[in-house]
């Protein structure tokens, strides 16, 4: 009798390497493990693999999926300028939907009736897996091994891994959680569950400290063609490469870091550290840049576009009905996105000193008020007068009541 299948998103660590040999022996299935490469820190790739095959998967693929990632992906991210709460760049949740789409397609090549995740029960990362998944493919089942098992602790996994002929670490776990792709990087657990504790700087690798920064400022250009980075100081370069780039400028001048309390789709609060220079630095230019572009009631409107973007994103719902309209609305605001940004770097801080554009709104004799002035003035006061209208005779009304 031919066993059922089981395609594991796969990342070389204790909880998935243990996974691979839980789910033979406590499943009965055939594992196929998927690494997904989106732009997180280096590893031995072909050691990975190779551990997979060792512990008992039938195959381990490695795909790269940078290019999709940011081409399909954080081109979204950028145009929707997506902050969750007003703050967080949504590092993690723009990644997971790409890696539960390539989990379905394996599936389907494998003919395999599980997708497997190692995601705990309390975090937001369960949820994209799961919904993600079934949205692309309602009659597909989850497996979310880490969930279900009675390995309460790490040192009980070890052990367990140890019985079970599973290579494990040979130095002390690492006190932190921490997930990386080429949009930023998220860092959590250990001390830092304390709110009150200032996180130590043994935590940050992208950026160094503000106080460590150059102390002359940096200036950079970004030029944007539809609302997507293209140039870098008049280069023209891959938006990949302009991340990586402005990763390492705003680094260099302690730019980019987030302490922030989140509130969790699963109801609770969350202490959580981000790095994201080139993020924030591609958000605060893109803004700009849109400031200068976007007609007034449209640029108004889109802001409260992108806070409920940013929610479904952050909730798992990349590929439900709204997050796709709302993709729709965001895209036919991007064409006259075109223009170039200056940015200034300097002791923690990233500020936009200027901007211009082929597109621009911004009209130098209406703003003007030296001789150039080109504003109507006569018009101001029969506009203020029926624009207060409505309110005047309400006011008025009001009286009567002694109000």
């Amino acid at each position: 009798m031919t066993k059922e299948r089981a395609v594991l998103a796969y990342s070389g660590g204790l909880d998935t390497s243990v996974m691979i040999k839980w789910l033979i022996e406590m499943k009965d299935v055939e594992v196929i493990a998927m690494v997904g490469d989106v732009g997180q820190k280096r590893q031995d790739l072909d050691y990975i693999r190779q551990k997979a095959i060792d512990i008992g998967a039938i195959d381990c693929l490695v795909v790269d999926m940078r290019e999709e990632f940011v081409n399909d992906f954080l081109t979204k991210a950028l145009a929707a300028n997506a902050l969750y709460e007003n703050k967080y760049p949504l590092v993690s949740a723009l990644s997971r939907p790409l890696l539960a789409k390539h989990l379905v397609q394996t599936a389907a090549e494998y003919n395999a009736n599980f997708v497997v995740h190692g995601c705990t029960g309390k975090g937001n990362d369960q949820v994209r897996f799961e919904v993600g998944a079934t949205t692309l493919n309602p009659d597909l089942k989850v497996l979310a091994p880490v969930r279900d098992w009675d390995l309460l602790t790490r040192e009980q996994e070890m052990d367990w891994a140890a019985a079970h002929g599973v290579p494990v670490p040979t130095t002390a776990a690492e006190p932190y959680s921490i997930d990386d792709n080429v949009w930023g990087r998220t860092i959590e657990c250990g001390i830092l569950e304390d709110p009150w504790v200032e996180p130590p700087e043994d935590i940050y690798e992208l950026t160094q400290s503000p106080d460590m920064g150059p102390d002359l400022p940096q200036y950079v250009v970004v030029g944007f063609q539809a609302g997507v980075p293209c140039s870098l100081d008049g280069e023209p370069m891959s938006f990949y490469d302009i991340i990586m780039r402005l990763n390492e400028i705003g680094g260099l001048h302690g730019y980019g870091r987030i302490d922030m309390l989140e509130n969790r789709l699963v109801g609770l609060k969350s202490r959580e550290i981000y790095e994201t220079p080139g993020a924030l630095a591609l958000i605060e230019a893109h803004k700009a840049l849109e400031d200068m572009t976007l007609e007034r009631d449209l640029l108004h409107y889109k802001l409260s576009v992108e806070h409920t973007w940013a929610i479904q994103v952050y909730y798992g719902q990349w590929y439900s009905p709204l997050k796709q309209a709302l993709d729709a609305f965001i895209a036919s605001t991007q064409p006259a996105v075109t223009g170039e940004v200056r940015l200034k770097f300097h002791k923690g801080t990233c500020l936009t000193v200027g901007r211009r554009s082929d597109y621009s709104l911004y009209d130098y004799g209406l703003a003007t008020y030296g001789e150039q002035d080109s504003f109507d003035r006569s018009a101001s006061k029969g506009f203020i007068d029926i624009y207060g209208l409505s309110v005047k005779t309400w006011a008025r009304q009001q009286r009567k009541l002694g109000l």
